[in-house]
This record gives C-alpha cells, structure tokens and sequence, in this order.
C-alpha cells in the first residue's frame, strides 16, 4: 500500500465547496504515479509505458474546500498485459471514506502502438506489492 496527502484547493471545488469530480481523478491519478515512483518504476516521461485502459470512481461522502485527504493505493492484480490498482480516498481527520476507485493500465509498446508484456524487471517490482482487494 502506498499512501499520498492531498489538501483540497479552492480550484478543485464547485460553487458550493465540495470537491468536483474530476478533482478526484486527479487525485488518483497522482497517487497512482508516486506509487510506481515509490517502486522505482517511473523517473521520467520517456521511460513510462503504461496506458490507463480503465478507471472510475465511486463517491460515498463529501469532500471539501482545504480538507486533507488521504490516497490509499493498493495493486490488486498483475496479468500478463496488465496490473489493476484499487484506490480509496478518506478524510485525512477522521479516516471517513469518500471515494473508492479503479484502475486498470496496460503496457504499451508506443512505437509499434499496441499492447506488450510486461517486462518481467517490472513484474519482480510490482508482485511483492499485490494484495488482494
């Protein structure tokens, strides 16, 4: 598991202070990324081939205006194409949940622009962290 602090700013809601959705996507989206840096995966744009094949996020509470919040990211499956991380966003305070998502990326050859097996370097990385959901 690999956790992130996020603090809510003003341009992340709407009018009324809650979180917009996007933000939330976001939020995984950055949590996902300093999860594979934690693993010494990524260290820059070049060396990255991994493509988001797939996300949502499901929404159980508010979230507000300059509320810090906590990103859980768990890897939940390692294929041979693919790995599907679940992430979860609480309260940082109160450890409510608000958000719960999925991802699924794929590794992605750019050059020949199709999908390819994930090295097995990457895999030795990643499988000590799979947990199951």
């Amino acid at each position: 598991m690999h956790e992130l602090k996020v603090n809510v700013r003003f341009s992340e809601t709407d009018a009324l202070g809650h979180i917009n959705n996007r933000s939330y996507f976001i939020y995984l989206e950055e949590a996902r990324l300093k999860f594979f840096e934690a693993l010494g995966l990524v260290s820059s744009v070049e060396g990255w081939n991994f493509l988001l094949a797939s996300t949502n996020c499901n929404f159980f509470s508010q979230g507000y205006f300059n509320q810090l919040l906590t990103v859980r990211t768990y890897l939940t499956k390692v294929g041979t194409k693919s790995c599907e991380l679940s992430q979860d966003i609480l309260c940082s305070q109160t450890g409510e949940p608000i958000s719960k998502g999925t991802a699924v990326l794929v590794c992605f050859n750019f050059t020949e622009q199709k999908s390819e097996p994930i090295p097995e370097r990457v895999k030795e990385k990643l499988v000590p962290h799979l947990v199951h959901s």
